[in-house]
């Protein structure tokens, strides 16, 4: 009878069990989000379009602000709206803090050794420290500010000897003004004279092949088990390129080198390369120096995210001022006031331009210099807007279409500088606003944003302060937009200078 009882009751227990079992509501993993079908193997990559900024504000329009495509072997995840951007860079900023990067990336960043492509390790930690506190910290960009000022005078200078009332390409002369200005920045005081000026025009030719490599489709990325087969020669081609930057780097890197062992420091100030040689031979302070290939991958990121940025923001607004003349005179009456008809440019003018500078974030706000930001890659699952964001998807962050949302932006297709000056909100490049991040956010908030603003603000109000711009009889002003990993004019703008300023000494 005990036994018997004994089996009753076990086998109570385990009915029990089984149905408490069955009855155990079970947690469900949130689903993926929404998006549309694909091809076998292949998935969404055939439908994909040269234009992705206008195919995936199309689908949000379908399928809401977070979408998901399968692109070959990639799984990628498209975010639009403020709300879900701050949840990926700032609720969960560590989780996606690494990219996903592409061949061409890692082949231009010398494996993965710079700051915009490395993960988020110690490495990337150490650069972004080094490149934000001595690189760029406001008594070297202070200190700076003459090498600046003298390569924008050089450019006025430049446009009253030789183009007054002649049709410029002004992405030209922007883009060689940029380039200039940063490549004496990297190495001003290591390489001088006709070597300085070969470097910067071998730098410039090759630098709208690179940028379009980085930005090109490449299947080798969609489907990694064909890397090795490089079917379209992206790699190939970086690698190339890579070769010759390699060489003039090396050669800087070697004069720099000599010039600290015998400590020269030309015009009492160092340049960035000197800087960082001297972090990278600090051995004795490991959280401060820098390895050979971090070395170069800096001084690469430097030169490509800071001339090319820069040039197509600078030339978008030119685009965007000769279209709203209303605005061009304007900032014409800003710079009078402010600066004085008898007066040059200077950097100390930028904190009462207020008009100018709204010119600048409403140029970012519509013409994003890199719409889709760059990507983020989650180290583990995780949730975004109720969706389950599996490890190692690509995100993208459409910041592009963020910045033009008719539920955030009033009109938000016309060009409209006053917005920045009329709201209480504080819009600056900081990130911390998740309707306009067009530097990005968060960790990766991209570093160089100092520089940057000094640089266009200065450049965009000599350019308009000393001169009067209009375009070439019969020319129309064409605004669209070519799509790679930035957001450039379809079509060059070209324009006619004719002296402003009545004092010809300031053009001398």
């Amino acid at each position: 009878m005990n036994q018997l009882a004994i089996a009753a009751l076990s086998i109570s227990v385990i009915v029990v069990s089984i149905f408490w079992y069955i009855r155990k509501p079970t947690s469900k993993a949130p689903p993926l989000p929404p998006g549309p079908l694909g091809l076998p193997i292949v998935g969404y990559l055939p439908f994909l379009n040269q234009n992705l900024l206008v195919q995936f504000s199309g689908l949000a329009q379908k399928y809401g602000p977070i979408v998901k495509l399968r692109v070959g072997n990639k799984l990628w995840v498209v975010i639009a709206s403020p709300s879900l951007a701050k949840e990926v860079v700032r609720d969960h900023d560590l989780v996606f803090s690494n990219r996903d990067v592409p061949i061409a990336a890692q082949v231009v960043s010398f494996g993965e050794n710079d700051m915009a492509w490395s993960p988020n390790n110690s490495g990337w930690r150490k650069m972004r420290k080094v490149f934000v506190h001595d690189v760029l910290s406001n008594i070297n960009l202070d200190g700076s500010y003459n090498l600046r000022k003298d390569i924008v005078r050089k450019t006025i200078i430049d446009v009253y000897s030789t183009k007054i009332e002649k049709p410029i390409e002004m992405g030209e002369l922007i883009g060689r003004c940029i380039l200039n200005i940063i490549l004496n920045l990297l190495w001003g005081g290591t390489i001088e004279g006709d070597e300085g000026e070969r470097v910067i025009t071998e730098f410039k030719a090759l630098l709208p092949k690179l940028v379009g490599l980085l930005g090109k489709p490449n299947i080798s990325d969609f489907f990694p088990i064909l890397s090795g087969l490089d079917i379209q020669g992206v790699k190939k081609d970086m690698e190339i390129i890579l070769q010759s930057y390699d060489r003039i780097l090396d050669v800087a890197i070697a004069i720099g080198k000599k010039k600290l062992s015998e400590n020269v420091i030309d015009q009492g100030r160092k340049d960035f390369l000197q800087i960082l040689l001297e972090l990278k031979e600090n051995d004795e302070d490991t959280n401060r120096s820098i390895t050979s290939k971090q070395l170069k991958g800096m001084l690469m990121d430097i030169v490509v995210a800071g001339t090319d940025t820069q040039s197509t923001t600078v030339e978008w607004a030119m685009a965007e001022l000769m279209n709203n003349p209303e605005i061009m005179v304007k900032v014409q009456q800003e710079l009078s006031s402010v600066i004085g008809i008898n007066n040059m440019v200077e950097e100390s003018h930028a904190p009462k331009l207020q008009y100018l500078r709204a010119v600048i974030k409403e140029t970012l706000r519509l013409h994003p210099a890199v719409p889709l930001l760059l990507t983020r890659f989650p180290t583990k699952d995780s949730t975004i807007g109720g969706y389950s964001i599996p490890k190692n998807t690509t995100v993208f962050i459409n910041a592009c279409s963020i910045q033009r949302d008719p539920s955030i932006w009033h009109n938000p297709l016309k060009f409209k500088p006053e917005r920045f000056l009329d709201t209480e909100e504080k819009m600056d490049f900081s990130g911390n606003t998740f309707s306009y991040i067009p530097f990005g956010s968060g960790r990766r908030l991209c570093p160089g944003t100092p520089l940057a603003e000094r640089m266009m603000v200065h450049l965009l109000a000599s350019l308009l302060h000393s001169f009067e711009w209009k375009l070439p009889k019969g020319e129309t002003l064409d605004m669209s937009e070519k799509f790679g990993i930035g957001l450039k004019k379809n079509t060059p703008l070209f324009v006619i200078p004719s002296l402003r300023l009545s004092n010809l000494d300031l053009y001398t």
